[in-house]
């Protein structure tokens, strides 16, 4: 059995997916992009913004699981330009305590809505 997570501290999905998914006690989150919750504007003035609403929305979700940033075990970053790596790979590292998930960050040639950052997670509880 698995459950739907759907939570008001991130925006709407705009495609036939779920904010995440919980089965047993591993959370699968959906990759988040930097478009507020609550006004739907998309932060996309410099990579660094950009990382930080994206990583606010992640913690939302992760909160309405009942899990923060020490549950995630795998995280996946996907740029449209390595060159932002060292501010998006600086944001990404404030939430954090120092025991690091493993991960891997991308270039990619396009991301939905156009922005230049989307993460994705997995967490166990």
């Amino acid at each position: 059995m698995k459950t739907i997570i759907t939570s008001k501290n991130a925006p709407a999905p705009i495609g036939p997916y779920s904010h995440a998914v919980l089965k047993g006690n591993t959370l699968f989150i959906s990759g988040q992009v930097a478009k507020h919750p609550t006004t739907g504007e998309l932060i996309l003035s410099d990579a660094k913004k950009e990382t930080k609403q994206v990583m606010e929305n992640l913690k939302g979700i992760l909160t309405d699981a009942g899990m923060d940033f020490t549950n995630v075990c795998k995280s996946t970053i996907f740029l449209t330009d390595m060159d932002n790596f060292v501010a998006v790979n600086e944001v990404y590292g404030s939430y954090f305590t120092g025991d690091y998930p493993a991960r891997e960050t991308v270039q990619v040639s396009k991301l939905p809505l156009n922005v230049n950052v989307e993460i994705s997670v997995i967490a166990i509880k």
